[in-house]
């Protein structure tokens, strides 16, 4: 009699368990476009804060000497190749829609 129970619980049970989360993790895995919308909303507001603190800090260090900022760096380009990276992806991805 369990026999009867633990066969069919081995081959319709369990595979029917596995793919109904193997469909589930796949489908929770994509991003939708107000995740992409939002996420493009975040990189811009984090660029112009990026920006701000460049600003901020090249003020702070022109009214006192003894100030050492850790974020500017001599070479402005180093300090931006992360966004330039972003830029590039966003650019990429932008092209592959039209």
């Amino acid at each position: 009699m369990e026999e009867l129970i633990i066969i069919p619980a081995i081959f319709i049970g369990l595979p029917w368990i596995v793919l109904h989360y193997i469909t589930k993790w796949k489908t929770a895995a994509t991003i939708t476009t107000d995740d992409e919308a939002l996420l493009e909303e975040l990189y811009q507001l984090a660029k112009r804060l990026d920006e701000r603190m460049d600003t901020v800090e090249r003020l702070v260090a022109s009214d006192n000497p003894d100030f050492e900022p850790a974020r500017i760096q001599h070479d402005k380009a180093i300090d931006n190749v992360p966004l330039r990276e972003l830029e590039e992806l966003l650019a990429e991805k932008k092209g592959d829609k039209a």
